[in-house]
């Protein structure tokens, strides 16, 4: 039953992403089915009657009553250290969705698509790419992908795969350890690292930047310096705890 836009949900399934990150699969009865972009928020209730809400990308797109979320664990968080550590399939939860209308990609009649993530920012990209390989329009998207270290991730063998069937373009960018027999610089995004990654602004991507704060302004700033109109470029700051 709806209350309040709240969704009784059940998780069905937990896959450990990296030391820090899970993956959620929950199963929410009634669910309208989302676009690739689009988040949750996820409400938990303590036995004393204490709430507490937080909002979460999804890595799933499409019809069916079947969602996943990627959730990364916020030192000192109230949600997402449980979620991390404790969730179990058969718990239950509650969810309100799907959310947010401006961070979105659909298909049909679209031009080059350049996905940004920094860390977990990747999971509603994730959900981009899935969309874009589903549609035949996965030679048309870029991925560059920000993290601290090749353990750190989400999503790593899926994207790897992706890359490897002739779609989606895919670059690693380290910013503290790289892999072993990496020959690229480490450290944090640079105009340069940027511009030979991503699509050239004459091709008028779209464009969706996805991470901390910190990251997405930096990366947000230095597209617009290499001639990326702003009007093309949509960002989303993931947080919560």
């Amino acid at each position: 039953m709806i209350v309040g836009g709240w969704r009784p949900a059940r998780v069905t399934a937990v896959t450990e992403a990296t030391p820090t990150a899970r993956l959620l699969r929950l199963d929410v009865p009634g669910w309208p089915g989302n676009d690739a972009g689009q988040h949750v928020d996820i409400r938990l209730t303590a036995e004393d009657g204490y709430q507490a809400v937080r909002s979460y990308s999804l890595g799933s797109y499409g019809p069916g009553e079947s969602i996943e979320l990627g959730v990364d664990e916020v030192p000192d968080g109230e949600v997402s250290p449980y979620l991390v550590r404790d969730v179990l399939p058969g718990d239950e939860l509650e969810v309100k969705g799907p959310l947010g209308g401006y961070f979105v990609w659909r298909p049909g009649g679209e031009g080059p698509v350049q996905l940004i993530a920094g860390g977990s920012g990747v999971v509603p990209l994730v959900a981009m790419a899935r969309a874009a390989r589903d549609a035949s329009a996965a030679a048309s998207v870029r991925l560059l992908y920000s993290v601290r270290g090749p353990e750190d991730a989400i999503y790593r063998d899926e994207l790897v795969a992706l890359a490897a069937d002739g779609g989606v373009e895919l670059t690693w960018a380290y910013t503290r350890r790289a892999p072993d027999g990496w020959d690229g610089s480490v450290g944090r995004l640079d105009d340069q690292r940027i511009a030979d990654a991503v699509w050239a602004a004459d091709r008028e991507p779209a464009v969706f930047v996805c991470g901390p704060t910190g990251f997405v302004e930096h990366v947000a700033d230095a597209l617009v310096r290499l001639g990326h109109a702003s009007g093309r470029i949509r960002t989303e700051r993931f947080g919560g705890a």
